[in-house]
């Protein structure tokens, strides 16, 4: 198997064509002159979670941010890498397969050979597993050639995603030390960029050498927070995915008589079923978050959309397009808490013919009443990160089920008047996932690449490559670097009244902000999108012309830029204390005192550690 990592492609013409696309470069990373300016001390988002954070992270907690600066920069304190030793770089496929992974590796290509020619950059073939025995691949311009702008994993693979063991995070480290690595970039999502937190610890307490770069790759969407805008496989997946919708929304409309329901792959956050739904506007989606918050249970979910489709044939419509995050069954009270029994007695090693009898009465009950094919499923084992296997439970088709056997009830009642009524399920992922990445993806993937050698040049261990200020063109994007610690929060579960239990600390997946922008323009269109069809198709993905160059929605909505938020403040501080300083007037100070003051006391308000605690969902 491993002799089939690296090998040619065949390609199509579009392929060719696609492989030979060059992504521009910020100026910042242009050159082979390295500038970096590092800022403050950063702190995590999670007050309440500080100190356990850097109890846990003693020596990469509260590392500065890094932001590269263009060469006309005029930055008093910044410094000036001139000089470019040969590197050993060791580079890692740690999460699920998402479009654009290739393009990271040719841009820390790339980068390593403008530095030094003589740089070396090394695949780990097979993911983690490839890592722990060794197993790597010399990656150079011939092996690259097939692989530039393409989808997939398969230059290098991966298997499992995870190094969080003490054997495994000891295997990584002996594969560093055997090949003398001067860094290890992990690509991959939440869980791998905790996972690489926590070798950049170890690595950093043990005086290993290797330096440790996570890079924000993951088609959910939900590894953002202050510094990541969003995620690299993104942009792809929901283009991809939306022009699928739009054709069922198309379909729908023409035969009149079906109601679709389709789930999209996105684990718990709903990430992905917001934008696509802004995209392609079908009826209804049903986001995790509104269910979690409303504390919706599957009843009302259910009444929830039969009266949807009772309000729609009212108006002579028997058809419709409904969206479902995958992520919805875990986010329904009474199934997470049952998931939460099955989980604990398959823990225990309770046989799965045996669960339903060890069940509590009223998940017991719950059990029973779901279809023979839900509770096949609920007993599959959970992920690695506790969660249920959420691509395999087809939440869509007990949806429908559900609102099949109540539409049939009420048009036996009398109290719908409307035609039978007919379900078609889908699940849409793997058929996006390995798509030719979007231009978007291919410039964001490659760029991050570049940045990834830059944090290299600084020196800096246990640090995630970022840009912001995405929605603009490359030239305008802000390329830099934070601590991955400063992306971590620490959960506090329930355990009952007067009981919590302390997680550690992680970098959790981002749900839908239900106060954001995103979700405010959601919801401004939900009745329309609910009775008249307005239905819109996006095409396939478009690589030149009109489409080439969109972005998300969700990308382009919100007002982020934290990156280019943090550089401006510094200058106001900057300011502040060339104009404030001894022998200034009475009235300066004074001025300076009093605003001072207020917005001190305001900030202090809002950073006040929140007393309520978190659940799961």
């Amino acid at each position: 198997m491993d002799a089939d990592y690296g090998i040619a492609r065949e390609l199509s013409d579009l392929q060719k064509l696609r492989s030979q696309y060059q992504p521009e470069l910020p100026p910042c990373l242009q050159g082979t002159t390295v500038r970096v300016e590092l800022g403050d001390a950063t702190t995590a988002a999670d007050h309440s979670g500080e100190h356990v954070i850097s109890r846990s992270f003693p020596h990469t907690y509260g590392q500065p941010l890094a932001h590269f600066l263009r060469a006309t920069a005029k930055v008093a304190d910044a410094q000036i890498i001139t000089e470019h030793p040969a590197k050993r770089v060791g580079i890692v496929f740690c999460g699920r397969q998402s479009p654009g992974g290739h393009n990271v590796i040719w841009g820390i290509h790339d980068a390593l050979k403008i530095h030094n020619p003589n740089s070396t950059l090394l695949g780990f073939l097979g993911g983690s597993e490839g890592l722990f025995a060794q197993k790597t691949l010399e990656i150079t311009n011939d092996i690259l050639a097939t692989y530039k702008n393409q989808g997939g994993y398969d230059m290098l693979g991966r298997t499992k995603d995870q190094i969080r063991t003490t054997e495994q995070v000891n295997a990584a480290m002996a594969a560093c030390k055997a090949l003398k690595l001067d860094a290890l970039i992990i690509i991959g999502g939440v869980t791998s960029n905790t996972d690489a937190a926590q070798l950049a610890e170890t690595f950093a307490e043990a005086k290993c050498q290797t330096k440790v770069v996570g890079v924000p790759v993951t088609l959910n969407g939900d590894l953002k927070n202050q510094f990541v805008e969003t995620n690299v496989g993104f942009d792809t997946i929901c283009k991809v995915n939306s022009q699928l919708i739009s054709n069922m929304c198309t379909d729908a409309l023409s035969a009149e008589k079906y109601y679709y329901f389709i789930r999209l792959m996105g684990r718990k956050a709903s990430h992905v079923a917001l934008e696509c739904t802004l995209q392609s506007h079908p009826n209804m989606v049903i986001l995790g978050e509104e269910v979690a918050a409303s504390k919706l249970t599957l009843f009302d979910i259910t009444n929830k959309i039969c009266d949807t489709v009772q309000a729609r044939a009212e108006q002579d419509k028997n058809h419709g397009v409904i969206l479902l995050p995958e992520g919805l069954i875990e986010s329904i009270p009474e199934v997470y808490a049952l998931l939460q029994e099955i989980h604990g007695l398959l823990t225990q090693g309770v046989s799965t013919d045996k669960i339903s009898s060890q069940l509590s009465p009223w998940a017991s009950a719950l059990f029973e009443f779901l279809p023979p094919f839900i509770k096949k499923q609920l007993l599959l084992h959970p992920e690695s990160d506790d969660s249920a296997q959420l691509s395999q439970i087809e939440t869509e088709k007990l949806i429908a089920h559900l609102v099949e056997t109540e539409m049939n009830k009420r048009l036996k009642e009398g109290t719908y008047k409307g035609k039978k009524f007919n379900a078609i399920c889908h699940f849409f992922g793997y058929q996006a996932r390995g798509s030719l990445p979007s231009k978007f993806d291919c410039d964001y993937a490659y760029v991050l690449g570049h940045v990834c050698y830059h944090i290299l040049a600084a020196g800096l261990n246990g640090y995630m490559a970022t840009l912001t200020n995405l929605k603009n063109p490359v030239n305008k994007w802000r390329c830099g670097a934070a601590p991955i610690t400063a992306m971590m929060s620490v959960k506090r579960y329930g355990r009952g009244p007067g009981k919590a239990s302390l997680g550690k600390p992680a970098v959790h997946p981002a749900t839908v902000d239900l106060k954001g922008k995103s979700y405010e323009l959601l919801s401004q269109n939900a009745t329309k999108f609910l009775l008249d069809d307005v239905y819109r198709n996006p095409g396939p993905l478009q690589f030149d012309g009109p489409g080439a160059d969109a972005k998300a929605i969700t990308l382009c909505v919100e007002d982020q830029d934290y990156m280019g938020r943090i550089k401006k403040l510094q200058e106001y501080l900057d300011k502040v204390r060339t104009i404030v300083k001894p022998g200034c007037s009475q009235d300066v100070l004074k001025a300076a005192l009093s605003a001072m003051s207020s917005v001190t006391e305001i900030l202090s308000v809002m950073t006040s550690p929140s007393s309520n605690v978190n659940t799961p969902f």
